[in-house]
């Protein structure tokens, strides 16, 4: 495998995970995430940790960017690999009328990559 695969295969990930958002699309976000996910962050000023459930229920129960006409607004700041794990921040605008910045860890499993980890806040 080279240097590129890698990179360009969490990339997909990433812009994976923002297809999904846009569309409101809880299964495709599942499928993103490994089954032992854990998400932290401020929502609000409010501290969420644990699992992506609540993220997961929230996509769920709010309008799809897509469908609402909202502007939502993306950009993959930074991606870094080193062997089979990997960090990439995210900037979300617009997002359920927030913005975020999403620090993502990943891992690759099985020659899969998965979200393990979503540290974020709302600005």
């Amino acid at each position: 495998m080279t240097k590129a695969e890698p990179l360009a295969a969490v990339q997909a990930v990433v812009r994976s995970y923002v297809d999904a958002c846009a569309r409101g699309d809880v299964l495709a976000l599942r499928a993103l995430f490994h089954p032992s996910a854990i998400l932290s962050g401020y929502l609000a000023g409010e501290l969420v940790t644990g699992s992506p459930e609540p993220f997961f229920a929230a996509v769920g129960a709010n309008p799809a960017p897509v469908d609402s006409g909202l502007r939502y607004d993306t950009r993959i700041d930074t991606v870094h690999i080193d062997g089979r794990i990997a960090t990439a921040v995210l900037r979300e605008t617009g997002y359920l009328g927030m913005d975020f910045v999403n620090h993502f860890q990943l891992l690759e499993a099985d020659g899969q990559w998965h979200i393990v980890a979503k540290l974020f806040e709302s600005t």
